[in-house]
This record gives structure tokens, C-alpha cells and sequence, in this order.
């Protein structure tokens, strides 16, 4: 069987989503670690890899696959995890609530972007930060109001919406934004704090 490895940066949203999927399955898996400080995403080994020059990059079952989601949607297909419903409506909804954060809030907060929009410097950065993740987050935060957290966001199993969300508040706390005001994203919160496959994916964690 070919290994499983896993292109990797552990401050990366979109790879800490990946690892939580690779946990959940009980796949165990090799980390290279692309250094986004260093500019190891450029290296022309990379590109090669990703030509966008983007981590997670995940080699499995003789494949390789980039996009954060495009790798869910194969561990899901492919390991039984069930992320998404199977009745249209349901999953649509819940894909829906997953691309808040996967789609629109995390592209503006990637590095490469807000480096650009504010040349890098303080505290134009953190602002930036702080603006865009605060209100995806409040927009998250109303539309939970459409689902029953039991404990998690669409219920009582693990979700989509779940394995984007704490990625995003790993950043939310980095740039200082309160969670006080919304009560059902740090329940959610909690409910996965407390699962192996989410403690042992954290960035702290990572080699």
C-alpha cells in the first residue's frame, strides 16, 4: 500500500481541516512540511506539487490531490466519514454553511492577500484580519440559528461546517477577536475541543 502523505504548513487553515479529516478516518500519514514563511511554497519541488503554490497537497491510495474540500470530499467518499448529509436539501444547506468559511472568509485571510492589501504592515494587518474574520464569523454565528447544535453545527454528528470552523478560530484567536457575542459558534467549539481527532490536528501539535 502506497503512503500517505501530507504536504503540509501547520498554521495553514486549510491543512488543519485536512489533518482533522485524516484523524477521523484513522489514517496515519507522513508530514512534509512546506514552510508559507519561508517561501517553500515557491520552490520549483512545489510547484510541481500545487502550481498554485498552495498547501494542503495529500498523496493517497496512488492519487494526489489539491483544494482543502476536494480532499474532504475524497476522505469522505472514500473512508465513511459522512461529513455531509445525503438528502439533497440537508447537504446543500450544510455545504452552504461550510463555504461561509471555506470559500468567502478564508481566501480574503490568506497571507498572500492580506499581505498585499496592506504591504504586511501593523496594524493595517491586524485590522484586516480582524474585520473580515469578525464578520464571517458573525454571518456563521446567525446562520447556526437555522440548525440544532447537538452538539455540532448541523447536529449530533461531526460535519463539514464543523472541520472548517475550528481551523478559522485557531486564526480568530491569533488576531484577538472576541468570541463573547456568539454563543453557539463556542459550543460548537467545545464539543469538538473535546475529540482526539481535533486536539491532535492543532497547529500546536505539529512537528
Amino acid at each position: 500500500m502506497n503512503a500517505i502523505v501530507l504536504y503540509d504548513y501547520p498554521r495553514s487553515t486549510a491543512s488543519y481541516r485536512v489533518r482533522i479529516a485524516l484523524n477521523l478516518a484513522g489514517l496515519s500519514y507522513e508530514q512534509v512540511m512546506v514552510n508559507l514563511l519561508e517561501d517553500e511554497q515557491s520552490a520549483p519541488e512545489h510547484l510541481a506539487r500545487s502550481p498554485q503554490g498552495f498547501v494542503p497537497v495529500l498523496d493517497i491510495d496512488g492519487h494526489r490531490f489539491i483544494q482543502s474540500l476536494a480532499i474532504l470530499e475524497y476522505l469522505d467518499s472514500t473512508r465513511g466519514l459522512a461529513l455531509v448529509p445525503d438528502d439533497p436539501v440537508k447537504r446543500a444547506r450544510a455545504m452552504g454553511l461550510a463555504m461561509v468559511i471555506a470559500v468567502d472568509l478564508h481566501p480574503v485571510c490568506n497571507l498572500s492577500v492580506s499581505n498585499r492589501a496592506t504591504g504586511g504592515e501593523e496594524p493595517a494587518r491586524t485590522e484586516w484580519m480582524q474585520e473580515f474574520i469578525g464578520n464571517g464569523l458573525t454571518a456563521f454565528e446567525a446562520m447556526l440559528g437555522g440548525f440544532e447544535q447537538a452538539p455540532f453545527c448541523t447536529g449530533d454528528r461531526l460535519g463539514l461546517a464543523d472541520l472548517c470552523l475550528v481551523p478559522q478560530l485557531y486564526n480568530a484567536d491569533r488576531w484577538g477577536i472576541p468570541l463573547d457575542e456568539l454563543p453557539r459558534i463556542r459550543g460548537v467549539r467545545e464539543a469538538c475541543d473535546r475529540l482526539p481527532a481535533f486536539a491532535e490536528a492543532h497547529p500546536d501539535r505539529q512537528g
